[in-house]
């Protein structure tokens, strides 16, 4: 029980570390104009490399885990990927949390809880 629950808090970060990449590589993006030039500055758009690793790495292991433990058990411990990608908006992004998304957070840890008990 405790390798899928390291193995799925692993999977989560990575989902959340490939959304905060992909955040980052729009921002940096600018305006979208279809040219060339436009193309090719995003193929040096080092963040949506870092995207695509941290997306496939969270596929890969996402496969190794639903072929190994019961599905039941696995996909409800993903949402924990919903508490990381709070905790980014708030220590990366900078953003403000209203205490009805704290609430929502502590819920879905509360579930987290009984699934892995």
């Amino acid at each position: 029980m405790w390798q899928l629950l390291l193995l799925a808090i692993l999977q989560s970060l990575l989902l959340c570390s490939g959304q905060v990449f992909l955040k980052f590589a729009l921002n940096a993006m600018g305006k979208p104009e279809w040219s060339w030039n436009f193309v090719s500055a995003q193929l040096t758009n080092w963040w949506f490399l870092a995207t695509g690793v941290s997306l496939i790495s969270c596929s890969i292991l996402w496969m190794y885990i639903l072929k190994k433990y019961p599905f039941s058990m696995a996909y409800p411990l993903a949402s924990m990927s919903y508490v990381f990608g709070m905790l980014a908006a708030i220590f990366i992004f900078h953003e403000e949390v209203p205490l009805t998304r704290w609430l929502g957070v502590i819920l879905i840890m509360g579930g987290c809880y009984f699934i892995a008990k």
